[in-house]
């Protein structure tokens, strides 16, 4: 988070005061740096040097479209898993030659826009998505670019809600069924093979879980290719993780690094996607306390976001670092649960967390919240969606403004026989 420092007392996202953006646009409301999304960026560039690549963002990470266009000019490609998130990566301007399509249930529309719109490929989860997405390029007399996702069975170290890689989970096939489906697809007029895709999971943070799976990666591509199926790209996937705590995981440069050094011999383009590692460290959610309040030793500061804002919490029961947005240089730490107004005992943004006395009205910043954080909320007890800030330097903009009430109306209508 080195974006996010103190300056005179005040917590400051670049050289923007987070105080002076919630006294124009109020609370709660999420803050993302550009510069560590560029640094960040930069850094998967520096460790392939010479090596022919692609960067895909994970636009599931967060798919604002002002933090798509910052990545996307500098070269980014995007990962994408739904038709609206391929609509919000065109839109932010990342051009279609650049797009992975990834995820296990694409539907016959959404595949027949990814077609129309010429995007790199398609990453295919199973024997039916196949057949489907040949039927669909066949009736609009197009060859369907695609990879196929082989689940390695590697243990990726990370929360089981997020791992991958095991033949216990729902991604990719297995390499038995990946050779028959290759076999299938050679003989497919309307399919090209374009490459090869693996993805073991989230957060992770050692190295050993990636090289092993690279390694099974090549072999399979060796028996691939011995049967005379040429591959131009291998996708690695995503899943390098961050420092929420007091994790270590690798640098960008170290992972990519590491995998290159695997692939000398290779003359494929490799395709990473990543997306927490880049953009998770890059924001903020910053909330106001609302109320204070003690039950016999347990103090609570109930907040003005909740589990609908930021998920990852009650979800995963995840660690978010919490610093108060004026600095506290001295003070009594007490064990601390911050809460929101959602009507759910789940609804908590840290639970027994020392924190310093802070009265109702003080500010607090959500550390690591750039990542899963605006991307996963909802509008659960009728809550509008926040807005997102992004900032330049000593400038910040609104790229997402607060929804209304209307806002959470504006799609719906009663019937008239509903109607008194």
């Amino acid at each position: 988070m080195e974006h996010f420092v103190y300056k005179e007392g005040r917590l400051h996202c670049e050289d923007v005061n987070l105080e002076d953006i919630a006294k124009k646009i109020g609370t709660p409301f999420y803050c993302y740096s550009s510069a560590h999304l560029k640094n960040r960026f930069n850094a998967y560039k520096t460790g392939f040097g010479a090596r022919k690549h692609l960067i895909c963002f994970a636009v599931k990470a967060n798919s604002n479209l002002a933090v798509l266009a910052c990545l996307g000019n500098l070269g980014a490609g995007a990962d994408i898993v739904s038709g609206g998130e391929l609509y919000r990566a065109l839109k932010a301007g990342i051009p279609a030659k650049r797009i992975v399509y990834s995820g296990v249930g694409k539907t016959r529309d959404e595949m027949a826009y990814a077609l129309e719109n010429s995007i790199a490929m398609f990453n295919i989860e199973s024997i039916e998505e196949l057949q489907q997405l040949s039927k669909v390029a066949k009736s609009l007399d197009q060859k369907a670019p695609i990879a196929l996702r082989v689940n390695p069975d590697v243990d990726p170290k990370t929360h089981p809600y997020i791992s991958t890689g095991l033949k216990k989970n729902k991604f990719g096939l297995s390499r038995e069924q990946a050779i028959e489906a290759y076999k299938m697809a050679a003989k497919n007029p309307y399919l090209s093979i374009k490459g090869i895709d693996c993805h073991i999971g989230s957060q992770i943070v050692e190295l050993a879980p990636f090289i092993d799976a690279f390694r099974k990666l090549k072999d399979l591509i060796a028996q691939i290719e011995k049967m005379g199926i040429d591959l131009s790209y291998i996708d690695i996937g995503g899943g390098l993780g961050i420092a929420y705590k007091e994790e270590k995981p690798p640098a960008p440069e170290t992972y990519i690094s590491a995998i290159t050094n695997e692939a000398r011999e290779l003359p494929h383009t490799i395709i990473v996607e990543p997306g927490r590692s880049i953009c998770g460290n890059a924001g903020v959610l910053v909330t106001k306390i609302l109320y204070t309040k003690e039950n016999d030793n347990k103090r609570f500061y109930i907040v003005d976001a909740g589990m609908n804002d930021l998920g990852r919490p009650s979800l995963y029961d995840a660690y978010h670092e919490i610093m108060p947005v004026r600095e506290i240089t001295a003070s009594h730490y007490k064990e601390t649960d911050v809460v929101g107004p959602i009507c759910e005992t789940g609804d908590f943004l840290a639970r027994s967390r020392p924190l310093p006395e802070l009265a109702s009205g003080s500010l607090i910043a959500v550390l690591s919240a750039g990542a899963y954080g605006f991307t996963m909320s909802s509008n659960y007890n009728s809550r509008p969606k926040v807005p997102e800030v992004m900032v330049y330097g000593n400038r910040f903009y609104v790229v997402r403004r607060r929804e209304t009430w209307h806002d959470l109306v504006a799609t719906e209508s009663i019937p008239e026989i509903e109607r008194c």
